[in-house]
């Protein structure tokens, strides 16, 4: 569950598909990792929705909690609508992360299946699209208006 300034938005977290990568994220919220940090950027390329991303500790897109995992997306990954991957820097091979995340804005980004699943958002949806509307700095995609995780925390939900 990320609280944050503009609202809750409640992750579910793909452990089937990605073990190592739902495990390093839960461990960093469980440890407090995310809190007070940001949605660093809101990327809508010609105005349209694509992605907003956060977990950066330095809030500029270069930062990380000073480890990675490596855990190749499933083959038939697609980024579609509310998809939450794993950011990774350029030059790092597929399916590594650290603790930056993206949420998928537009209906299907054309992302090459690259980035490891995190998983889907099932709550707070309007809150997603709040973010993804809101005024950014063209040069950096920043929000003028920062967009701040208060908490991040990690739920249980046992399927009966």
């Amino acid at each position: 569950m990320l609280r944050t300034n503009c609202g809750t938005i409640r992750i579910r977290l793909d452990v089937k598909s990605s073990p190592k990568t739902t495990a390093s994220f839960a461990g960093l919220a469980r440890n407090g990792f995310f809190d007070g940090l940001t949605f660093h950027r809101i990327a809508k390329p010609g105005g349209n929705d694509y992605v907003i991303q956060g977990g950066d500790p330095l809030g500029t897109g270069n930062g990380g909690p000073g480890y990675t995992v490596v855990e190749d997306p499933p083959g038939d990954t697609r980024y579609r609508r509310y998809v939450v991957g794993m950011a990774k820097a350029e030059n790092e091979r597929q399916g590594t992360s650290g603790s930056q995340f993206f949420i998928v804005t537009t209906a299907e980004a054309p992302l090459p299946a690259d980035y490891a699943l995190l998983g889907r958002v099932v709550g707070g949806k309007e809150v997603v699209r709040r973010i993804a509307k809101l005024a950014t700095d063209p040069a950096t995609e920043m929000p003028i208006d920062p967009v701040v995780m208060s908490s991040v925390r990690v739920v249980s939900s046992r399927r009966r």
